[in-house]
């Protein structure tokens, strides 16, 4: 977070063995990454305990006034009487059982305040808790179970006193949030005054010192003060790092590449079979006169799937081509590589433009790749499409004067930059490609450093895709869509069958098996999958192209990019299983040669549940844009913000790329003033971040 840490091991602040179980099962090792590890929730008696999601033996906190007490005799055990409590948290009542406690006899009286955590049970649609800890929070007390991990930082009363908002951390079986909060306190007892990173308290906001403590105890007014200075600050962390990474740019020199009248640009242009769009033509302009100055191009293209952004890139391409300078295509897949070589291959010939394009990918024999590489490294080749290979050493290019990257979610900034190195002394023009619209908060962070172009109007002919579910319960609609399939197979046209794993029950292996002694006995099937080989991939999709095979029965390698104008039906099967952008990707594999198309999305999701009505939204709608939220909206942090696709902390604990716009936007606003004042100040505050740290808020 910017302007602020403390890197000062725990062991030094709290116990060493709390320290040690921090440091183990959240892995949290400083006071800074402490204070970074925010409440999830809070407890406070009128605001009504946080029941959602929460199943009979997962642990309930609340803060409740005593209402009631009833005591009955325990004729098993006389000595242990069961002790009733009826408790109110100031929304709703709840019910506590007590065995044999006679501390809570004495001081669990009618009117008494305490905190009580246990594990929930219902009975006749009311909450209970069966013998919870507890700590009274109006009196002299001690604390019982769990609870008691408090008073190994302190005084109870201490600690507790004055505490309107109680914190409730994420934590684990081990490390409970008592032992956290109670780390918390005794850090933030002694902790030193904290200072304004940028000097200053900004407007509208507490101060820095305020909302750390206050976003871990909160004052009469709750944690949102705190918690919107935090957000704020996060913001403008993301904000001037992608600033800074901008104004280094304008100190790179690039070769300026102006349009040609008469080159291959203008040949490409007269050849086309059909008109740009209005969009098009528009993002071309942008294009073509970033690319003649020589501050490098950085722009981002973002298009419906079918848009039509490929055409664009080559066209774009051609204008440094007419320049003499080298272009390089990198694309996330070997089918993809293959799929953008034949395809601008075609298209260039068709044209007659004699600009010549070479394959790189990971998997070619060891003779083809020499090859390339060499045609690489004298110029014979304009137009070098490749998987990460290009980015690896051995790979050097004559003239590199442009980048394009295909799908850049895929790909990081780290490896952009990797490979825009590769052109020595002058840094490449750059335009990155997504089908996946952004949301405008993501936008301004993790691409805050490019300049966006958008294409939204499909090109002429292309008519809407039809959408269906088809859930496995509906066992008629099933028999209906392998009737369609039939029918649109002996029409002439051929069809997509996606299948979320390889092998096992569903996976691509068993279905096609299946298909090809049923439902699809008469159709020629072939399969595609991540574990073939790349020859054995580009012979199915050459076959495909050429219309050798009638159904293809793949995994997602066929999610972005590929393109066979014939296809006009897609099944995903079991289309619970991938997220609302990999389903609008899929669908945009099919009607992609101006036929009336179908996508069926089958599921055995029960209907009515999150699963059903995810994929229900999705056939719903063709709006990229309106899915892009869905998207945000359904897997919220879990998977955007996530760290299982980065690897790394996250950077944005706080900022909700859903909600948040608003903070995101004031905070991108002042660092653009920041930089243009005090690019020094802005630079030092940033030096500990890495571009690639943002990566993860767009994976998918």
């Amino acid at each position: 977070m910017l302007g602020f840490d403390d890197a000062r091991p725990l062991n030094l602040v709290i116990p060493l063995k709390q320290a040690r179980a921090l440091a183990k099962h959240l892995d949290i090792h400083t006071v800074g990454d402490l204070l970074k590890h925010y409440p999830r929730r809070y407890l406070h008696y009128g605001t009504g305990a946080d029941l959602e999601g929460l199943g009979k033996g997962d642990t309930l906190n609340i803060i409740g006034t005593v209402t009631g007490t009833h005591l009955i005799p325990n004729r098993k055990q006389p000595k242990r009487p069961i002790f009733k409590v009826r408790l109110s948290d100031g929304h709703r009542d709840f019910a506590a059982t007590f065995f044999g406690s006679h501390y809570a006899q004495r001081v669990l009286t009618e009117g008494r305040r305490a905190m009580f955590t246990g594990k929930l049970d219902w009975f006749n649609g009311e909450p209970q808790l069966q013998h919870p800890d507890f700590v009274l929070l109006d009196g002299p007390t001690e604390a019982t179970g769990s609870l008691r991990q408090l008073s190994y930082f302190g005084d109870l009363e201490e600690i507790l006193a004055g505490k309107e908002w109680m914190p409730i951390y994420p934590a684990t079986k081990l490390v409970s949030t008592w032992t956290i909060m109670g780390a918390v306190y005794a850090v933030l007892k002694d902790l030193d005054p904290i200072e304004e990173p940028l000097g200053f308290t900004p407007i509208g906001h507490l101060p820095l010192n305020s909302a750390i403590h206050q976003i871990h105890f909160p004052g009469p007014k709750g944690p949102g003060p705190a918690v919107e200075r935090l957000k704020y600050d996060e913001a403008l962390s993301v904000a001037l790092a992608m600033g800074v990474r901008r104004a280094d740019l304008a100190h790179h020199t690039a070769p300026a590449l102006p349009r040609k009248e008469g080159g291959d640009q203008d040949t490409l242009l007269r050849a086309l079979p059909f008109p740009l769009t209005a969009g098009q033509q528009e993002v071309l302009t942008e294009i073509s006169r970033d690319m003649a100055e020589t501050l490098p191009m950085s722009r981002l293209l973002q298009g419906e799937v079918g848009s039509g952004k490929t055409i664009v890139a080559l066209i774009a391409m051609l204008q440094a081509i007419d320049n003499g300078a080298q272009c390089a295509l990198l694309a996330p897949t070997e089918v993809l590589v293959m799929q953008h070589a034949r395809s601008l291959t075609e298209t260039l010939l068709r044209a007659g433009v004699p600009a010549r394009v070479v394959a790189l990918t990971g998997s070619l024999p060891a003779a083809a790749k020499q090859d390339a590489l060499l045609k690489i490294m004298t110029g014979e080749a304009d137009i070098v499409v490749g998987t990460h290979a290009l980015i690896q050493e051995g790979v050097e290019f004559f003239k590199l004067g442009m980048i394009v990257v295909d799908e850049q979610h895929r790909f990081g900034v780290e490896q952009r930059d990797q490979l825009r190195a590769k052109a020595g002394e002058t840094t490449p023009h750059l335009l990155v490609m997504t089908a996946t619209p952004i949301p405008r908060t993501i936008a301004i962070t993790v691409f805050g450093d490019l300049a966006v172009s958008t294409l939204s109007e499909l090109p002429g002919g292309r008519k809407p895709i039809q959408s269906f579910v088809v859930p496995e319960f509906r066992a008629k609609w099933v028999d209906r869509a392998w009737e369609k399939i039939r029918e649109e197979v002996a029409a002439g046209h051929q069809v997509y069958i996606v299948c979320p794993r390889i092998d096992g029950a569903g996976g691509v292996t068993e279905t096609a098996a299946l298909l090809a002694t049923g439902e699809l006995k008469e159709l020629e099937i072939a399969v595609l999958h991540g574990r073939m080989k790349g020859e054995e991939k580009d012979a199915v999709m050459s076959a495909f192209s050429a219309g050798a095979i009638d159904v293809l029965v793949s995994t997602t390698v066929i999610e972005v990019g590929v393109d066979v104008p014939n296809a006009t039906v897609m099944m995903v099967r079991e289309s619970e299983h991938f997220g609302v952008s990999q389903l609008h990707q899929l669908r945009g594999r099919v009607g992609r040669g101006g036929n009336q198309s179908i996508c069926f999305f089958h599921t055995t999701a029960e209907q009515g549940s999150p699963s059903y009505e995810r994929v229900a939204s999705v056939a719903e709608t063709s709006d990229g844009f309106a899915l892009a939220e869905l998207d945000l909206l359904t897997r919220r942090e879990g998977d955007v913000l996530g760290t299982e696709q980065s690897g790394i902390a996250r950077t944005l604990k706080l900022v909700n790329l859903v909600d948040d716009y608003a903070v995101v936007k004031r905070a991108y606003n002042d660092a653009a003033g920041i930089i243009a004042n005090n690019l020094a100040f802005a630079r030092a505050a940033t030096a500990s971040f890495r571009p690639e740290d943002f990566e993860y808020l767009d994976k998918s």
